[in-house]
């Protein structure tokens, strides 16, 4: 057997160390190179370490959450395929049971398909409390699922082989990483797992799920406790009627070339931000309150909170006010679209100087959004709806969006902030002022 210390490698330009986000291997996997073993998240981004080298995993040094410095072993192989049976006593005694089948499955001749004796076997052990089990059979299995799924290479094969969904199974290790005694538990249930039975109105529920805050739901809220408790808040809210510039948008829309994005409302209001910036010094910027210093950036580089399967990203639109319309648009869709598919560069997640969160359809009427510090003002802004108003004596239909904004009181007066708002609603009320 020979042995192979694979240690974090270098991964970025300062860092000394990585948070274990997500392992994508367990103890007894057979590894080709290059496969994904392992989500390390730095300050600075969240990156994705290959295996480098064929072999057969012997220990995981570390669980998610923990910090491993660069250099230290992370992971240990043994790279000449014939590795002895391997528990997890050291690692997660309370479950030695489920890895013990992944093992001999491995040894297996290929083609050779036999689970159910030791599905059966496990089930008179983990099997949960479900009446007449006898009686129900399995339900019609889904082929599809949206759902992301965590599962060594073992576990997918053998959920293949017995033509199950993973994406219908509640995984029971770290992460909701599905293990082989989920799969036994499922099987012994008849399916029952995968599968919302009926319920009366009356049943309680009173389980309890223990979620460890790793990753880059850790970064945010470290980010979060500091932007609330270190910036003193001041918000404001208006309401503006985008009537116009709906009909702006559909008609430059209906007309777009062939290379051309079509267009949200975004585009424009960051058109319009970025026309009146330099009106607005003060808002546009850092403040670096440790040093006291504010720097007001000429640049209106654009952060645009974006939601992810992995978290809350804000890429960046940079040099906005050196775009037109279409730019922007292209732009803004490149950088929202490598943050959801965790492509984005760290050029893309960094430096912007004021920031846009956008709620879209689940807009609602008002938010107060938190600062992303050392910024010094945020934009949110709502879903733009049809409502009666009143102009000149009669009540008319027009369409009304409404933004809610937030300042840092320190270096912004309320004056100040309203004054921003107020300037970029005349913008988006007469939307060809923003190309004038």
């Amino acid at each position: 057997m020979a042995n192979y210390d694979f240690k974090l490698p270098d991964i970025g330009e300062g860092v000394v160390e990585g948070e274990v986000v997500t392992w994508h291997v367990s103890i007894g996997d057979s590894v080709s190179e290059d496969d994904p073993i392992v989500d390390v998240m730095t300050d600075k981004a969240t990156v994705t370490i290959p295996s480098p080298t064929d072999g057969t995993v012997l220990s995981l040094n570390g669980e998610v959450g923990d910090m491993i410095a660069v250099g230290s072993v992370l992971i240990e192989f043994d790279t000449d395929g014939s590795s002895p049976e391997i528990s997890n006593d050291a690692e997660e005694p309370e479950v030695v049971e489920e890895e013990e089948p992944e093992v001999v499955e491995e040894e297996e001749p290929a083609g050779e398909k036999k689970p159910s004796p030791k599905i059966e076997k496990k089930a008179e052990v983990k099997a949960p409390e479900i009446s007449k089990p006898a009686e129900r059979s399995a339900p019609e299995i889904p082929v599809s699922s949206s759902k992301t799924v965590l599962a060594s290479p073992a576990v997918r094969r053998r959920a293949r082989e017995s033509g199950i969904d993973l994406s219908s199974l509640n995984g029971s290790g770290p992460a909701g990483r599905i293990r082989h005694a989920d799969i036994d538990a499922f099987v012994a249930g008849g399916g029952a797992i995968m599968g919302a039975q009926p319920v009366a109105y009356s049943t309680k529920r009173s389980g309890i799920s223990e979620v460890k805050i790793v990753g880059l739901r850790r970064k945010i809220s470290e980010q979060m406790v500091k932007s609330a408790f270190s910036i003193p808040h001041f918000s404001y809210f208006e309401e503006v009627d985008v009537t116009e510039l709906e009909a702006l948008r559909q008609a430059l829309n209906a007309n777009r070339g062939e290379d051309q994005p079509k267009l949200t409302y975004l585009p424009f209001i960051m058109l319009a931000l970025a026309k009146i910036m330099p009106e607005h010094p003060e808002c546009n910027g850092y403040f670096y309150d440790e040093e006291g210093v504010v720097h007001r950036h000429e640049a209106v580089n654009l952060g645009i909170a974006t939601q992810t399967d992995r978290g809350l990203y804000v890429p960046v639109v940079k040099n906005v006010e050196a775009m037109d319309v279409w730019q922007a648009a292209s732009d803004l869709i490149r950088v929202s679209g490598a943050a959801r598919t965790g492509t984005a560069s760290l050029d893309d997640l960094t430096g912007s100087t004021f920031t846009i969160t956008s709620l879209g359809r689940e807009g609602g009427l008002g938010a107060t959004p938190i600062i992303n510090h050392p910024e010094m003002a945020i934009l949110g802004v709502h879903k733009a709806r049809d409502v009666p108003v009143v102009r000149s004596g009669n009540i008319v239909v027009r369409r009304i969006m409404n933004l809610s904004s937030s300042f840092d009181h320190r270096v912004i007066d309320g004056a100040n902030g309203a004054s921003l708002i107020q300037h970029l609603k005349r913008m988006l009320e007469y939307p060809a002022m923003i190309f004038m």
